[in-house]
């Protein structure tokens, strides 16, 4: 409601990056709320403090986040007819709290919101393995000594600095149920996560119009690279484990593109809600299915595990592309309806027409002046 459509997957990446951020950082907040010592388990301390925040957070988001360009208090009335404005392109109109039923029907009967369900599992069942199952994963990797630590300056608090020697420190350390090294070696996953994200914002704006299929399919296949690669490495080669593991983290790049692509692609206010619900479903459920990929029984290796992520990739690159040539075929027949050539013989009438439907709230199907991005 706030932005046009090219600048809405720069907006989502931004957004999306606290995911990383959320890994790099999260891991040392949870291995410090693990040491406090009280009357509680250390988990529900971390549920305590977390969800504390998270609530926080929540409260100042309904004070002070603006709800639409019309109603807020943030811009005066001429600030808000030119926000408004510059959405006209979109066909997308504005916040409408009318719920509409025939939208709700139409968005169960259209193919694309299950696409997007389909995209969200897909995208979701490597990442409900890899987040639950990493720091195991890790471990398997033989990275399980502390490497980082030396006996003048141990990390350990639990060990006394003047007595320690580092056959004690790794010792103790191996003992530990919340081990430091593993989650220092997610800092460095958490930023790769951060950095694939903002890079694939920065070249899907700087190529031409409809190229997010691509895109999204481009940032996929550091993700099928990594997942080979931990099948097939052998385990004596940590070092090129280890990198096949971070490459995992570039799905989060292209699921940030399917969100812009998701956003761009439905209109009509009740029927983006439902579809925005169903995508979610989708993740949920993802989320849910991903960890029982991940037997006991295989650790270290976890290949049922890998290749689930392997297989959930392949499925939402052959989404992608489905997805891509529907839109693609979508547009060109509504152009022979509308007498627009490929030349563009016929866009001024158009541009006329759309004055009037930009914001009448009509879903991508009623206005024959909508057309998808891709």
């Amino acid at each position: 409601m706030w932005y046009t459509r090219r600048q809405q997957p720069i907006r989502i990446g931004l957004w999306y990056t606290a995911n990383g951020f959320g890994i790099a950082l999260g891991g040392l907040l949870g291995y410090g709320i693990g040491h406090i010592k009280g009357a509680l388990s250390s988990w529900k301390y971390e549920f305590l403090i977390i969800g504390a925040l998270c609530s926080l957070w929540g409260i100042l988001i309904v004070i002070f986040l603006p709800d639409s360009p019309v109603t807020t208090r943030y811009l005066s009335p001429r600030e808000k007819r030119l926000t408004v404005e510059r959405l006209r392109e979109n066909q997308t109109g504005v916040e409408n709290k009318t719920l509409k039923p025939a939208q709700i029907y139409e968005a169960f009967l259209d193919w694309k919101v299950w696409v997007f369900l389909l995209l969200g599992l897909s995208g979701n069942i490597p990442n409900g393995g890899i987040s639950n199952f990493g720091t195991l994963i890790l471990k398997g990797f033989g990275f399980s000594t502390c490497m980082l630590c030396n006996v003048s300056n141990p990390s350990f608090t639990w060990l006394n600095p003047a007595t320690a020697t580092a056959t004690d420190i790794n010792a103790d350390y191996m003992g530990k149920p919340n081990t430091v090294v593993t989650t220092l070696m997610q800092i460095p996953y958490g930023a790769f996560i951060a950095l694939m994200i903002l890079f694939s914002i920065w070249l899907n704006d700087r190529l031409p119009q409809n190229n997010r299929c691509y895109v999204t399919i481009l940032f996929l296949l550091p993700n099928l690279a990594g997942s080979f690669g931990l099948c097939y490495l052998p385990e004596s080669n940590k070092v090129g484990r280890l990198i096949c593991y971070y490459l995992t983290g570039s799905y989060n790049a292209s699921f940030v593109l399917i969100l812009s692509i998701l956003t761009a692609n439905i209109a009509g206010h009740t029927k983006k809600v439902v579809t925005n619900a169903m995508i979610f479903i989708g993740v949920c459920a993802g989320n849910i299915a991903g960890p029982f990929f991940y037997k006991e029984a295989q650790a270290p290796r976890y290949p049922l595990g890998i290749w689930s992520m392997i297989v959930s990739h392949f499925v939402e690159i052959l989404l992608v592309i489905v997805l891509r040539t529907a839109l693609a075929w979508e547009n060109r027949r509504r152009d022979r309806l509308q007498g627009i050539g490929p030349g563009g013989e016929g866009e001024e009438a158009r541009q006329w027409e759309m004055d009037r439907t930009a914001f009448s709230d009509l879903t991508d199907k009623e206005n024959l002046n909508f057309r998808y991005v891709y």
